[in-house]
């Protein structure tokens, strides 16, 4: 008789699932696209990035879970969701969310796009005058770009870019009896190479009209196909699976596999098509033809694709419908320093971007590399900007002669290519440049400067939650250390011993160091909470952080809870945590903050008996960041640094306008 098979086994329930957690954070985005207190061209950008998030998460995680689906049955029985239930769910909101993101462009973002007198129009909507504007711009600016491709009943096979919207067009009614009754063809709407996804028409009596460049090629088909009289075009968009697919081994060939991998990126399984609903099947049926898309990879959108194109929306001169500008303020103390590092060796400064300047940590790196007396500078680069300031000070220190050691992740994602430039040019200038870590991604933000003084050698660290970019520090909320304190200059210079020599014996008595040490004392910090609520002791911990996943540290935190320890997270993005469940987690609240500014820093608040101990980290709870990835969680010891930080995570505990409190549900 046979074994009867084993039933898989359901999630357990007091967790989220991972995947609808994500999708109820980018719903968030979109509920400030809909907030008409936030000024109208900034909730334009708000239904960008929502946009943006979503084709990334399509072509990351949907990607990985048609993947699993993949997998032979024992394999799937070993995993503890079902890819096939959870694609399904994640199909239906995002269905749910399309829609609602539809609502909100149709009734609200157009609605008052016209109050302000500024009309988004369509080929249908065009006067005689603004066709025949259209017209000659066509001519002279699209139709130079356009390459038709014809669908015919030949097996010919196109090839859809990734992230690029293209025309499905049926032709008819041809003038003359010799032409196919019937056409097919499809073009790349050429975004890129126009510069922009809109035209601005001329004003007329102070209303400000723009429109889609989709829509002028639309208006102007006859001039592309003139044997034909009628016309139906209709929009797609391809996003493809963006693994590399790349042994994560540390090798003289790395950099050529991630630039063979970023090559296959772009030619990446379909992971979804959308279609404009209003798409007749033949035309349907004609592309997934010629492109050997199949219906599983089918998803219903609208007209347009490609929101994300509307960060590029003109602005019309239009300031009053924008955020009010706040220029990063200048440091009270470091904005006066002749030298930042005579600054540092004084004491310990603390940076939160955007509100402050990023100069300083610029001003750092080309002091260092311009001093005498500065010896060695080692970094981790991981999301550079273009044109860093920071890789230039890096390659002027190696070209000066200092010992330059940069540890630069390759596997970034989506900064691959970036990274690859900027390792090269490092490496070309004399720089240890260390290409990663075997098995693990380096995701710390360290900085450490080695200067002889006196005949004795002094460090200098820099510790961040955020990246050395001097662009995304303007718009992402972190925190930076600058120190000379021995404490801590000691344990992040065995982190780079760490990286050179890749041996796991490294002891860190102050820093928590990911995957050695940091998920054991994050635990034992903890410990001392459950030890002292047990105890009757007052015990509680504010954790703030992008990610909650780590289903160790959940149920970690769910026995703090039932031992009474008072636990406020502050999450913006993904948290598999079941907040306010009886007899499971009572004690624990959550809540997320979108707004202006990404919240991007990590802080971790422990009670320990009124000894408060403050760590700030780069590192999410998420597997991943506990046990795949180089880490750092720092500690806070000077005063006034622990007010500074104590006075923001209150600000951000009492937020009753951007902040949302999560219930057991994920929406």
């Amino acid at each position: 008789m046979e074994k009867e098979k084993k039933k898989k086994q359901k999630p357990e329930p007091e967790f989220i699932n991972r995947e609808l957690s994500w999708l109820a954070f980018n719903y968030r985005v979109l509920q400030e696209a809909a907030d008409k207190q936030v000024p109208l061209l900034e909730r334009i950008k708000f239904m960008a990035i929502f946009s943006a998030n979503l084709d990334e998460y399509f072509k990351v995680r949907v990607a990985t879970l048609k993947r699993l689906i993949k997998l032979k049955r024992k394999t799937l029985d070993k995993l503890d969701e079902d890819p096939t239930e959870t694609l399904d769910q994640v199909l239906e909101e995002v269905k749910r969310q399309q829609d609602a993101f539809g609502e909100v462009f149709r009734d609200g973002i157009l609605a008052d796009l016209k109050k302000e007198k500024i009309h988004l129009i369509t080929e249908q909507e065009l006067t005689a005058t603004q066709k025949k504007f259209i017209t000659s711009y066509f001519k002279e600016n699209l139709q130079p770009l356009l390459v038709p491709m014809v669908m015919d009943d030949t097996e010919t096979h196109f090839f859809l870019k990734d992230q690029t919207v293209y025309l499905g067009m049926q032709m008819s009614a041809p003038k003359k009896a010799k032409t196919r009754p019937e056409q097919f063809a499809m073009l790349e709407v050429p975004t890129k190479k126009h510069g922009s996804r809109f035209i601005k028409l001329p004003t007329q009596k102070n209303n400000r009209y723009v429109m889609f460049i989709d829509d002028a090629i639309r208006a102007c088909l006859p001039l592309l196909f003139p044997e034909y009289t009628q016309f139906e075009a209709h929009a797609v968009k391809v996003s493809r699976d963006a693994d590399l697919d790349i042994e994560e081994d540390i090798s003289a060939n790395l950099m050529s596999k991630i630039k063979k991998g970023l090559k296959k990126r772009e030619i990446g399984t379909p992971s979804r098509l959308l279609f404009d609903p209003e798409t007749p099947q033949a035309m349907l049926d004609a592309i997934m033809a010629h492109t050997g898309i199949t219906t599983e990879e089918l998803v219903e959108g609208s007209k347009y694709h490609n929101f994300r194109d509307f960060f590029g929306f003109p602005d019309f001169d239009m300031p009053e419908l924008k955020y009010e500008p706040q220029p990063n303020l200048p440091h009270p103390l470091l904005e006066n320093e002749p030298s930042i590092l005579a600054a540092i060796k004084k004491q310990d400064y603390m940076v939160h971007y955007p509100y402050q300047k990023f100069d300083y940590v610029v001003k750092l790196f080309n002091e260092a590399a311009n001093d005498p007396a500065v010896t060695a500078i080692s970094a981790t680069l991981y999301r550079v900007a273009d044109g860093s300031a920071i890789a230039k000070a890096l390659t002027k220190a190696a070209k000066n002669g200092k010992l330059v050691t940069v540890v630069v992740e390759l596997k970034a994602r989506f900064d691959e290519e970036s990274n690859i430039y900027w390792a090269g040019k490092l490496q070309k200038a004399g720089a240890n440049v260390i290409l990663g870590m075997p098995d693990l991604k380096v995701h710390s933000k360290l900085g450490l400067i080695t200067r002889n003084e006196n005949g004795k050698l002094v460090n200098y660290a820099y510790l961040s939650t955020g990246n050395y970019n001097e662009e995304t520090s303007k718009i992402y909320a972190d925190h930076a250390l600058f120190t000379c304190d021995k404490r801590l200059t000691k344990d992040v210079e065995q982190v780079f011993n760490f990286f050179i020599d890749r041996q796991p014996d490294k002891k860190f008595k102050h820093i928590l160091m990911a995957p050695l040490t940091m998920r054991e004392r994050f635990n034992k910090l903890i410990d001392q909470e459950i030890e002292n609520a047990r105890a009757g002791l007052p015990a509680s911990m504010i954790l703030k952080m992008n990610a909650l996943q780590d289903d160790k540290m959940i149920r970690k935190l769910y026995t703090a809870s039932q031992a009474g320890v008072k636990i406020e997270l502050l999450v913006r993005g993904i948290c598999c945590l079941q907040p306010g469940v009886k007899g499971l987690s009572d004690n624990i609240t959550v809540q997320g903050i979108v707004d202006r500014y990404l919240e991007h820093a990590r802080v971790y608040i422990f009670h320990n008996n009124g000894d408060e101990k403050y760590y700030i980290a780069s590192a999410d709870w998420m597997a991943r960041n506990l046990s795949r990835r180089v880490e750092v969680a720092f500690p806070l010891y000077q005063q006034d640094l622990i007010e500074q930080v104590r006075t923001i995570i209150d600000l951000q505990r009492s937020d009753n306008t951007k902040s949302r409190h999560t219930d057991n549900s994920y929406v």
